[in-house]
């Protein structure tokens, strides 16, 4: 039986995968906010360099997909590339932060923009489990929801696999009629307006405030690294539909991006301060000015797919961490799943993950404050490379291009973070914390790791 028979993902499966873990709400905001202190100009420039170092972060790490060709993400890169504590810290961020929390929240977000097309989902619940206690109708519509994808997930690749590319090709016609409707019925010549005090000059502070909306808005461009090993060739496969899927989404997000510049001004780019309350976007002033009122209905249904896709991708590939952390001994043998199969275990335990933080955590102030964590180990996943190419032993090294790729990633995160530390100290105890307890976890579990497996094999063995 070939690798095509067994259910291996291919190519355009695999870039779909990191389409849909990329396209999210954050390509129908951050203009609006950008917007308010830049100009067209530099708002679209902004854009250009997210892409490239999107494609940085995209060309680091498809070099480090062919030297580990495995799944689990950073806490398989980080063990066998910097070292195990490493791994096991930036794998418990992933269950906590970069899957379980992102689904909670994309599933409540999809709930809430359900209801501006079915007022009546608007009603409130309370739950007799103590005083004071609410459950929304949209949070039991995406609890429904994290169970609906969680189940389908687990019944087995081949119809993981269905529900997924089904999803993501539900959102490419989506996107696709938008960015029709932009082009033929509104705006296509440069516009006029402009942002911010008049001769001002280039607004420097404003621009390097912007990359963290778009950073927001290109994660995701990893997604394929999570689940290697259920790729043909994954040492082929793996990097490129990272980079395909990265250059794809970047050409997308310019041309979205100039359709809301050509047709918004500042001020009708303030709905997306009222994104919490009125459950509005970019997307919806543009087709609402084009289209009529009456077309907004039809663009949240829009919003509500992406979400879901976003939801179905994350439950995908996030499993998979787990059940390669289990296979190392440092999570329980029920989540590490069988060969050619789901990880089962692994994947339900996301989904309850997602569920109770759905239901128990105020979503936002958490997730922008985490996000820093997992900037934090992609950086340190593209330093990894340098280690390997100074390391004096045979095997596969590093190419050239891809030590640049990481050297640019590395210098603009570095960047970043020195920036978002100075306007917001909070972050920095947000990544010393989440080492700190990372590490400890790591001290405790160590010993039965030790046990259960064997050492990794060393990069490109």
């Amino acid at each position: 039986m070939n690798a095509r028979s067994a259910g291996k993902l291919t190519l355009w499966p695999g870039v779909g995968l990191v389409a849909a873990n990329m396209i999210g709400a954050g390509v129908f905001l951050s203009t609006g906010f950008m917007a308010q202190s830049m100009s067209p100009g530099p708002i679209l420039l902004a854009w250009v360099v997210g892409a490239l170092l999107a494609l940085a972060g995209a060309r680091a790490y498809a070099d480090v997909a062919r030297l580990v060709p495995r799944s689990g993400g950073e806490y398989r890169y980080l063990s066998d590339l910097l070292h195990p504590s490493l791994g096991f810290i930036a794998g418990w961020a992933s269950l906590l932060v970069g899957f379980s929390a992102p689904v909670a929240a994309d599933a409540l977000a999809a709930g809430e923009f359900a209801r501006t097309v079915f007022p009546r989902l608007g009603a409130t619940w309370i739950v007799p489990v103590g005083p004071g206690v609410a459950v929304t109708a949209a949070q039991v519509l995406g609890a429904a929801l994290i169970v609906l994808l969680t189940t389908f997930h687990a019944v087995g690749l081949r119809t993981s696999a269905r529900v997924q590319n089904g999803l993501i090709v539900v959102k490419a016609l989506l996107l696709a009629g938008f960015v029709v409707v932009g082009l033929v019925y509104g705006q296509r010549s440069w516009p006029t307006w402009t942002a911010g005090a008049p001769g001002a000059g280039f607004p420097a502070a404003a621009f390097a405030s912007s990359l963290f909306f778009i950073a927001f808005a290109f994660s995701g461009w990893n997604a394929a690294v999570y689940a290697a090993e259920e790729f043909e060739k994954p040492e082929r496969t793996v990097p490129r539909a990272m980079i395909v899927g990265c250059l794809l989404v970047a050409g997308l997000y310019l041309v979205v991006n100039f359709i809301f510049v050509a047709n918004l001004t500042p001020a009708d780019a303030t709905v997306v301060f009222r994104y919490d309350t009125d459950r509005v976007t970019l997307g919806h002033a543009v087709i609402t000015r084009l289209l009529g009122p009456g077309s907004g209905a039809v663009m949240s249904l829009f919003t509500v797919a992406v979400f879901i896709s976003a939801m179905s991708a994350m439950t995908f590939v996030g499993p998979r961490v787990y059940a390669a952390m289990a296979k190392d001994g440092y999570l329980p043998a029920a989540l590490r799943g069988e060969d050619g199969k789901p990880p089962v275990g692994a994947i339900v335990l996301q989904g309850a993950l997602a569920v109770a933080i759905l239901f128990t955590h105020p979503l936002r102030d958490i997730l922008e404050n985490l996000g820093a964590i997992l900037t934090f180990f992609a950086a340190l996943t593209a330093a990894g490379l340098f280690k390997v190419a100074l390391a004096r032993r045979g095997g596969a090294r590093p190419r050239p291009s891809a030590l640049v790729a990481a050297g640019v990633y590395v210098v603009a995160t570095i960047a970043m973070f020195v920036y978002s530390f100075r306007l917001s100290p909070g972050s920095l105890r947000w990544v010393a914390g989440a080492a700190v307890v990372g590490l400890l976890g790591w001290l405790v579990s160590r010993p039965r790791a030790r046990h259960e497996v064997p050492p990794a094999a060393a990069p490109g063995a």
